[in-house]
């Protein structure tokens, strides 16, 4: 086989797994060095204290409680209903890489809507969606996912996440950079890809641990716990960089879970 087939070969199996949602070796060990850099954490939350000291909430409908094994965030009651969608926001922000991590327990039993990481989050600039999103906390009373998807800077990863017709669909892990621009498509133009599908992972009253790192224009989820561990790696250099911003956690309608040891690291 001449070099040119062999490396058509290459690029072809390589283009397949990638689709598939299969995490290269390179990925894994991309991951595993950006984990042993010299990160600094500058937020943490055990979930047990008040969370109004380090959070604030958007939304009527949703419900945050403190208790001694972490943070319980529950959605409104309503599925169908948009002032039912709640997002927890840090108060702080952070600048340039980021490193996330969490101790994540699903409560509810629901096979249909989301959860969100919403990774440095800030408004699009254009008055009233100024930068610092707090200002315009008032427009998200009810959280609409449009006033997000299209007003905000931010990368976002869908997790425990189903779609919204119920039924036996697969759970997934995808990846999304806002804005939607003017024409564009929220389904299309925002997706990371890969897309991944049935992963298995986040069983109810399971729980797992979340690291998330977003260096330069490389984003890895890593979720693990004692019997199973995934990576999921996407490339945004098609997208212009994400730099600074708050951090969010979106539940849809109906959906709850527990949060503990919420860590924010940045790069010394």
């Amino acid at each position: 086989m001449g070099r040119n087939h062999v490396l058509t070969f290459f690029w072809v199996f390589l283009t397949g797994l990638l689709s598939s949602g299969q995490t290269t070796e390179s990925q894994k060990g991309a991951f595993d060095k950006l984990r042993a850099e010299s990160w600094q954490q500058v937020f943490f939350d055990d979930g047990s204290e008040d969370w109004q000291e380090q959070w604030s909430l958007d939304g009527l409908r949703g419900m945050v409680k403190n208790t001694k094994e972490g943070m319980v965030f529950s959605a409104g009651p309503i599925r169908g209903d948009n002032g039912s969608h709640n997002v927890l926001w840090t108060k702080s922000s952070f600048e340039g890489d980021i490193k996330i991590e969490f101790d994540y327990t699903r409560l509810d039993d629901i096979s249909y809507a989301v959860n969100i990481l919403y990774i440095q989050a800030t408004g699009i600039g254009e008055y009233p969606y100024v930068a610092d999103i707090m200002q315009w906390a008032n427009l998200r009373e009810v959280p609409y996912m449009n006033r997000y998807f299209r007003h905000m800077n931010l990368l976002h990863i869908s997790y425990a996440a189903y779609p919204l017709k119920e039924g036996s669909n697969p759970d997934y892990v995808r990846a999304r950079r806002y804005p939607v621009r003017p024409g564009q498509s929220f389904g299309k133009d925002t997706r990371l890809s890969p897309d991944y599908e049935n992963t298995g992972l986040f069983q109810p009253g399971v729980g797992y641990h979340f690291i998330c790192i977003k260096k330069g224009d490389q984003l890895f989820l890593q979720v693990s716990n004692d019997e199973v561990a995934r990576l999921f790696a996407w490339d945004t250099s098609t997208f212009e960089s994400i730099t600074e911003g708050r951090v969010g956690i979106r539940h849809m309608y109906t959906r709850a879970a527990r949060y503990a040891n919420v860590s924010i690291s940045v790069l010394d």
